[in-house]
Order: structure tokens, then C-alpha cells, then sequence
């Protein structure tokens, strides 16, 4: 379950962009032609020259490309702001404005359509624990058409260590933000915030995103602390219809956890390569908190209870193990209010980049089909001449 570390070596990886795969490249072909390497000052004005030619080409794009004009670290504000009391008298039923107090953000990343993912440190005031978390916004929600509607939230957390970053919220290279933006461009996914925290307290430990006697709140920082967040700073719906959780490995169990968990608050999850009982040592044999944090005994419970419904979205990948764990979870608790689905992935791995291609191929659009959707401004009725005439 903890084994995630592909993901966010990924990440990492496409961080660094092309100037860093480029560099190893032009020394390995120097190495193979045994030719002399150009001067520094020739090398400069080679990159100079070519580096001019490519920004005359793709002009802005580019140039963030290449972080010539970086604003990466700047300050940075999600939506428009407004008067408290004019928020208030927009607010519509099921919608909850910005509560505040506002959060700090830094830029991290920008994407090619002007998106962008920052970063604001937590202090959670239930659970106590501090710790980084990275949003992303769609483009829809800066749309003045949707300027008094909410939007749905996607909690998604990270496999491997889950701390001190999210490889989810740390750059784009994984695509989870584009595969979003795609989806909702085609109507096929809606315009999820994404809201990424760590999910681990240290690098040593795994806390299964769940209260551990004696250890920090991990659970409460998700459950409760995240979201709080997320109402504090952005327009969210009322309603559970509006909140979700998507997870990898590790993450995986605690999107599925939670969702179990607290079904009034959460309504589904997407949750890929994960394991569907706690395992870690820290519990130290603790039988009562490990049932009420057991994915499998939460969903019995709720099932015996008659619901609320909640859906999960299993992915698992045909070249990485534990398929058999999620198939006997949906045979054994996919019944009642607990709706299943097994999304494989041919030739997916273990890793963040087989999970967004799941996500592409069918598990955005299924858990968007049971989700809350924005609800832009009805577009002023056309007056006079033939379009008048037609619309009467």
C-alpha cells in the first residue's frame, strides 16, 4: 500500500523539465563522439541563440517554459473578490461563499492555459497538525458566469511518504490537472478544485490517514481540517454531492477510508492501488481504533445502517499487484448503499501516471456522474431582429 515512490519520482522528474534532460544528453553524445566540448562562452551563445529563436516561435508559452520570466513563489488569489455583505446576498441555495479567514498562497506552477497550483502552509485548529497544502482551480471558476456558483471538491492524496509534498499538487508532470481541465472542456468530467495536502506527519511513518492513539491526527487533519480549508477559501457546495476524495496506494486507503468513515460529509472516491485495511506498526496491535478506521468493517457498518450511498471507484493497474483485494472488496461490500467500480488499467503500474490515465479513461467521468456541478448564469435572452423573431 505504502509503495507509491514512482509517483512522485515522476513528478519530480518532469519538474525538472527539458534543461536537465538536456544537459545529460549533450554530455553523454559528447562522451559517445569523443569530439571536443564548444567553449562555455560558445555553449552560452549556441543555447542564447537557439533559445531566441524557439521564444520568437512559441512566444509566451515558452518563455514560462523555460522560466525565463518566472513568477513561481509570487503571491497569488483564487477568484474575485468581493464585499462580505455582497457575498452573502449572492450566496445561492446550496452554496457556501468563502468563509475566511483567507489563507496565504504561493505560485508552484503555471499550466499552458493559465491555471495555476500554489501552496499555503496549515495549521490544522482540530487536528493541530502543521502542514503544506497545494490548490488548484479550474479555469470556470475565475468565469464571471460562474461567479455565484459553487464547485465541487476533489481531496487528492498521495502514495509513498505523503510528506513534506503531495506529488499530486508539486507540479503538473503527472497530469492530474490537465486531465481535469480536458475532461471538463469536453464535458466529460466536471471542473473539480483540487485540494492537495500531505498526508503523512514525518518521512518515517505512516499513519493511514487516521487518528493513532499517541500519534498526530492525521485523520482529523483530512476529514476535517482540510476541508475547512477549503470552505474558508473557496466557493464549495452545502451538500456532501459536492465533496470527494481521490487517492494512490496510500492515499488510496485514505480516500476510501474517509469516504466509509463519514459518509454525510463525503459522497464518493476514486481510489487507486490501495490496500483496504490498516497496516501500520504504529497502531501496535490497537484492535478497537484499527476497526473504527477499517475500511472493510465501516463499509459492513454502513450497509447494516441502510446508507447514506456512497461510490468508490477502484483502479488497479494489470502490471502491479492487489487486484484481487479490490474485487474481494466489491464482492464482499459492494452491495446495499456502498456503489463499486473496478476500473483496470491495461498496462497501468503502480504509479500516479497509470492512475491519471485510469482517471482519463473512464473513473473522472463516472465519479463526476454522481457529483454536484457548477451552474453558470443564464445568458441574457437575445432581443430583436431574426434571433428575436426565432425565439418567439
Amino acid at each position: 500500500m505504502h509503495q507509491d515512490l514512482q509517483g512522485e519520482a515522476a513528478a519530480t522528474t518532469e519538474s525538472a523539465g527539458p534543461a536537465a534532460e538536456g544537459g545529460a544528453a549533450t554530455g553523454d553524445h559528447g562522451a559517445a563522439t569523443g569530439g571536443r566540448r564548444p567553449t562555455r562562452r560558445l555553449r552560452l551563445i549556441l543555447i542564447g541563440g537557439g533559445l531566441g529563436l524557439t521564444l520568437l516561435a512559441g512566444g509566451g508559452a515558452a518563455a514560462y517554459h523555460y522560466n525565463l520570466f518566472s513568477d513561481i513563489g509570487d503571491p497569488v488569489s483564487f477568484g474575485k473578490p468581493r464585499p462580505a455583505a455582497s457575498a452573502a446576498s449572492h450566496a445561492e441555495p446550496g452554496v457556501l461563499m468563502p468563509t475566511g479567514p483567507k489563507a496565504s498562497f504561493v505560485r508552484t506552477s503555471r499550466l499552458p492555459d493559465g491555471t495555476q497550483i500554489a501552496k499555503t502552509t496549515l495549521t490544522g485548529k482540530k487536528s493541530g497538525f502543521k502542514g503544506d497544502v497545494w490548490v488548484w482551480v479550474p479555469k470556470q471558476y475565475d468565469d464571471p458566469a460562474y461567479a455565484d456558483s459553487a464547485f465541487p471538491v476533489l481531496i487528492s492524496l498521495p502514495g509513498g511518504r505523503g510528506y513534506p509534498t503531495n506529488y499530486w499538487g508539486t507540479g503538473p508532470g503527472l497530469g492530474l490537472q490537465q486531465a481535469v481541465s480536458d475532461g471538463a472542456k469536453s464535458g466529460k468530467s466536471l471542473p473539480f478544485i483540487l485540494i492537495m495536502p500531505v498526508i503523512n506527519a514525518d518521512t518515517k511513518h505512516h499513519f493511514d490517514g487516521s487518528d493513532i492513539p499517541g500519534q498526530p491526527k492525521m485523520g482529523t487533519w483530512m476529514a476535517e481540517d482540510v476541508p475547512d480549508f477549503a470552505k474558508a477559501n473557496f466557493r464549495t457546495f452545502t451538500s456532501r454531492d459536492g465533496w470527494a476524495f481521490m487517492g494512490s496506494s496510500s492515499g488510496g486507503f485514505g480516500a476510501l477510508k474517509h469516504v466509509l468513515k463519514y459518509p454525510d460529509r463525503f459522497k464518493a472516491a476514486i481510489a487507486s492501488g490501495v490496500d483496504t485495511a490498516p497496516d501500520s506498526p504504529l497502531w501496535q496491535g490497537n484492535a478497537q481504533a484499527m476497526d473504527e478506521n477499517n475500511p472493510e468493517k465501516l463499509a459492513a457498518k454502513l450497509i447494516a445502517a441502510g446508507g447514506p450511498e456512497v461510490y468508490v471507484n477502484f483502479q488497479i493497474g494489470t502490471r502491479e499487484t492487489g487486484r484481487e483485494k479490490a474485487e474481494r472488496f466489491i464482492r464482499d461490500h459492494g452491495k446495499g448503499p456502498v456503489h463499486t467500480k473496478l476500473q483496470v488499467i491495461q498496462d497501468g503500474e503502480h504509479n500516479g501516471k497509470s492512475y491519471v490515465r485510469g482517471m482519463r479513461e473512464g473513473a473522472l467521468e463516472w465519479i463526476s456522474k454522481v457529483m454536484s456541478a457548477p451552474t453558470p448564469k443564464p445568458r441574457p435572452a437575445p432581443s430583436g431582429g431574426a434571433s428575436g423573431a426565432a425565439s418567439r
